[in-house]
C-alpha cells in the first residue's frame, strides 16, 4: 500500500466521512469496526472484517464488528439490493487503509524511522532494524480525531492475503450451537412480554373492548389502548398470549374492507393503473405509451402472459421487538433492516425529536425484504412508554406474521418478441404490471406505513403509491433487457390501491421480470428452431456474461435423458441475468423429474455460475447465490397468499407451504473471480433465473408451458391436458 492523490471517496464515506465512525483501535488487542449495515444472515459481518483485517495486516481473530446502531455507526440508510459490498465494503476497504496509514505514520515517529521500510504483522510495527511498536501501544483506547481523506490506496489485489479465501462463518458458530442470541432470545432481567390485538383488516377499527376481565388475569400488568391499537403486558409470555386471546374475545372490531375476489386478480391489474411509463435507456418517463406492433421482416412472433401472486417473506421466526422508555429516551431493539430509518420514523410516529429515539439491530430469522420486524418495533415501542424504566418484548404470532406482514406483489408481465429469418431478434416488448414495492417507513411528512401508526387514536395516514422514475426500481427491476435487441419496448404499469398490503421482497420485481423474459427466450427459440442458449449469446455483447454462461453449461456437461420412467420424465432448463443490469451475473441450469401420476415437480440438480467481481468471502458467495436460489424455487414451486373476500386464509406453515430439505436438490456453483474488477452486489441475483429456469426444464421434460407461479400440481395437469 501506497499513498496516493486523492481519490472520490465511496458512497458511504462521503456520507460519513469521519474515521473514528467506522475503526477503533482498542486497548485490549483488538480493532473494532463499525458498519451501517446489518447481519441477515447472508454473511456480511465475516466479509466486512475480512476487508478490514486485509488492510489492518491483522489476523480475522482480531476484528470485533458493530452492526448498525441508530446512534453509534456510520448511517448507511439500509441493508437492500445486494449493496452491502458495495456501498460498506468499500467504505471499511479505504477507511482501514486511511487508518494503515495513520498508525504506520505514528510507528515511524515513534521509533524515530522511515515509513517506507516499515512492515506490519499482527498489529505490530517492525523497523528494519529491529525496533517494533504495537497499534495498541499508538492508538490502543483513543480516537483518531480525523477524517477520511482518501491520501492512501488500499491493497493490490495481488497483495491480498486474506480477501477471496475460504474462512469461517463469524456469525455461524452460534447459531449451529444455540449460543447466539436472536432478538426473539433476548432476555432483560425487569423485563414484560407483550402482545397486540390487531383488527381483522387494515381498515377496521375497534368499537369497543371490555378489559376488565384481562386485567383482572394472573400476571397482567397492563393494558394498552391507543385508537384501535391494542395490546396487553404480562410479566410471563404464556401470559402475555392467553391476555391477549381473552382481550380478542372482549374486542369489537367494525369496518372491515372486503378483500375482493382473488379470481382475476392479475386481469383486474391491467385496467386498474395509476400511471405507466415507458423506459427509456432503463428509466421510466412520463410521457406516451409507444403502440405494441410487429415490425417488418419478423418471421417468427411470439405473445405470452406470465404472473405471481403475493408471497411472503416468510420468516420462519415471527417478528419481534425489545423497547425500553427511560425519561425522554426510547430504545429499541429490533431486526429491522434499517436502524437509522426506522428510529426517526417511530419519532415522526410518537411525536418526539428524532433523536430521542435509539434503535439498535440484533438479528432476526431472516428476511431478505420488509417483513414485520419494522412494525413490532413500532408496537414494542407503544407499549414500553405505558410502562417507564422495564425492558418491554413484543412478539408477534404465526398467524400475525402471515396475515400482517407487507407482502412482495403479485405481477404481471405481458411479452411480445419477434425473430427473423436469421434468428436475431428484431422486436421486443415487455408490460409489467403490479403495486408498489416501496412500502417502508420513511420519516418524511406526516404519514407513515407502520401499522399501528395508522391504529392510533391520532393516526398517521399512510402514504399513496407513487411511481419511482429510477433506473432498476421496484415494479421495473430487470424488465429492462440486458440482452442486444433493436429498440426494445419496455413499460412500467402501476396498479392502482392494491387489496393487499405490499413491499419489499428480495429481488423486487426481477424475479417477475426476469422470470418472464428468460422464458420468452427459450419460447422464441422454440418458434424459430433454435438452441436457446446459443439465442442468448448471439445477443450478449457482455463478455462477462458469455464466459458465466459458458462456465455454468460446461459444469451441467451433457443433458441428463429423459429418464427411466415414462411416467417421470426429465428435463434441463437454462436462465441467464444480470442482477439490475449492473451487478451480479448469474446463470442456473436445473435438472428435474415430472411425476406424470401425481403431476409434481421434482427438482434433481442445479448448477449456478457467477461473476460478481472481486470475491471476498466465497463461502459466503456460495451462500448467497444458493440460498437466492432455494428461496426462488420455493416460491415457484409452492408459495401464495391465500385470501378470499374477508381474510387471509393463509395463516400456518399448512396454508403456507414452503420448500422443505428434502425438496432441495443438489446445487453446484461456479464462481468466477475478478480480483481486479469492484465486488458486486450478489445476495438476488440468482431469485430471477431460478423460475425461468425450473419452467424452462418442465417443457422440456414434458412440452408444457408453465406461466404462472407457483407450479402446483393442478397447473401442470391443466397446461398439459387443458
Amino acid at each position: 500500500m501506497s499513498d496516493a492523490p486523492e481519490r472520490p471517496l465511496p458512497f458511504s464515506l462521503g456520507q460519513n466521512p469521519n474515521l473514528d465512525d467506522w475503526i477503533r483501535v482498542d486497548a485490549e488487542r483488538t480493532v473494532t469496526v463499525r458498519t451501517g449495515k446489518v447481519e441477515l444472515g447472508q454473511g456480511i459481518t465475516t466479509a466486512l472484517s475480512l476487508i478490514a483485517a486485509e488492510e489492518l495486516d491483522l489476523p480475522l481473530s482480531r476484528i470485533r464488528i458493530e452492526t448498525a446502531d441508530s446512534a453509534r455507526a456510520p448511517n448507511e440508510m439500509m441493508t437492500v439490493g445486494s449493496m452491502s459490498i458495495e456501498q460498506s465494503g468499500s467504505a471499511l476497504r479505504q477507511a482501514a487503509a486511511e487508518a494503515r496509514r495513520l498508525l504506520l505514520d505514528a510507528a515511524a515517529a515513534r521509533l524515530e524511522v522511515s515509513r517506507d521500510g516499515l512492515t506490519v504483522g499482527d498489529g505490530v510495527v517492525v523497523a528494519p532494524g529491529g525496533e517494533r511498536v504495537s497499534y495498541w501501544e499508538l492508538q490502543g483506547g483513543r480516537p483518531f480525531g480525523v477524517p477520511v481523506t482518501a491520501a492512501a490506496s488500499p491493497k493490490a489485489a495481488a497483495e491480498h492475503r486474506l480477501v477471496g479465501k475460504r474462512a469461517p462463518r463469524l456469525d455461524l458458530e452460534g447459531k449451529v450451537l444455540g449460543s447466539a442470541r436472536f432478538v426473539q432470545d433476548l432476555r432483560f432481567d425487569d423485563m414484560l412480554y407483550a402482545r397486540v390485538v390487531r383488527p381483522p383488516s387494515r381498515d377496521a377499527t375497534l368499537a369497543e373492548v371490555d378489559d376488565a376481565p384481562v386485567r383482572a388475569m394472573e400476571g397482567v400488568v397492563e393494558v394498552v389502548r391507543d385508537g384501535s391499537f391494542l395490546a396487553v403486558l404480562a410479566e410471563r409470555e404464556q401470559q402475555a398470549i392467553e391476555a391477549a386471546a381473552t382481550l380478542r374475545e372482549h374486542a369489537r372490531f367494525d369496518g372491515a374492507a372486503p378483500l375482493g375476489d382473488p379470481e382475476g386478480l392479475h386481469r383486474r391489474m391491467a385496467g386498474n393503473l395509476r400511471g405507466s411509463y415507458p423506459l427509456v435507456d432503463g428509466t421510466p418517463m412520463e410521457q406516451p405509451v409507444p403502440p405494441l406492433e410487429v415490425p417488418e421482416g419478423a418471421v417468427h412472433t411470439v405473445q405470452a402472459s406470465y404472473t405471481r401472486p403475493y408471497i411472503m417473506h416468510g420468516s420462519i421466526g415471527p417478528s419481534a421487538a425489545v423497547a425500553l422508555s427511560e425519561g425522554d429516551h426510547l430504545t429499541v431493539w429490533s431486526s429491522t433492516q434499517g436502524p437509522a430509518l426506522l428510529a426517526p420514523s417511530i419519532a415522526l410516529v410518537l411525536g418526539v425529536a428524532p433523536d430521542v429515539v435509539r434503535v439498535i439491530h440484533v438479528e432476526g430469522p431472516g428476511c431478505y425484504g420488509h417483513n414485520g420486524s419494522d412494525d413490532a418495533a413500532m408496537d414494542a415501542a407503544l407499549c414500553a412508554r405505558a410502562v417507564p424504566g422495564r425492558h418491554v418484548k413484543l412478539q408477534w404470532s404465526r398467524a400475525d406474521e402471515h396475515a400482517q406482514e407487507p407482502y412482495g406483489p403479485a405481477m404481471r408481465m405481458d411479452l411480445q418478441a419477434s425473430l427473423d429469418g436469421g434468428g436475431r431478434v428484431v422486436a421486443w416488448s415487455h408490460d409489467v404490471y403490479s403495486s408498489t414495492h416501496m412500502g417502508r417507513a420513511i420519516p418524511f411528512g406526516r404519514r407513515s406505513s407502520l401499522l399501528a401508526a395508522n391504529q392510533r387514536a391520532e393516526p398517521l395516514r399512510r402514504p399513496s403509491p407513487r411511481a419511482a422514475l429510477r433506473p432498476q426500481s421496484g415494479i421495473h427491476r430487470n424488465a429492462d433487457p440486458y440482452y442486444a435487441f433493436p429498440q426494445p419496448r419496455v413499460i412500467k404499469h402501476l396498479s392502482a390501491e392494491a387489496p393487499l398490503r405490499t413491499s419489499s421482497l428480495r429481488g423486487l420485481g426481477a424475479f417477475g421480470n426476469v422470470f418472464a423474459a428468460e422464458s420468452m427466450m427459450d419460447e422464441l427459440a422454440v418458434a424459430g428452431g433454435l438452441d436457446p442458449v446459443a439465442l442468448r449469446l448471439s445477443h450478449l455483447e457482455d463478455p462477462r456474461g458469455h464466459a458465466v454462461i459458458e462456465a455454468c453449461i460446461e459444469r451441467a456437461g451433457p443433458p441428463p435423458g429423459r429418464g427411466p420412467d415414462p411416467q417421470r420424465p426429465r428435463g434441463r432448463g437454462f436462465a441467464y441475468s444480470r442482477y439490475e443490469n449492473y451487478k451480479c451475473h448469474a446463470a442456473v441450469l436445473v435438472e428435474l423429474e415430472v411425476d406424470l401420476a401425481s403431476f409434481e415437480i421434482h427438482l434433481l440438480r442445479a448448477v449456478i455460475a457467477a461473476d460478481s467481481g472481486q470475491i471476498i468471502d466465497p463461502d459466503g458467495l456460495d451462500n448467497q447465490l444458493e440460498g437466492g436460489f432455494v428461496q426462488a424455487a420455493s416460491w415457484t414451486l409452492l408459495e401464495q397468499v391465500g385470501f378470499d373476500g374477508d381474510a387471509i386464509t393463509s395463516l400456518d406453515w399448512e396454508s403456507y407451504p414452503i420448500l422443505r430439505f428434502d425438496q432441495v436438490p443438489e446445487v453446484e456453483t461456479v464462481l468466477i473471480d475478478r480480483p481486479d474488477e469492484p465486488s458486486l452486489g450478489a445476495g438476488e441475483a440468482t431469485t430471477g433465473p431460478t423460475p425461468a429456469a425450473i419452467a424452462n426444464a418442465v417443457f422440456d421434460a414434458t412440452g408444457a408451458r408453465l406461466r404462472e407461479t407457483p407450479f402446483t400440481p393442478a397447473r401442470l395437469r391443466t397446461a398439459l391436458f387443458g
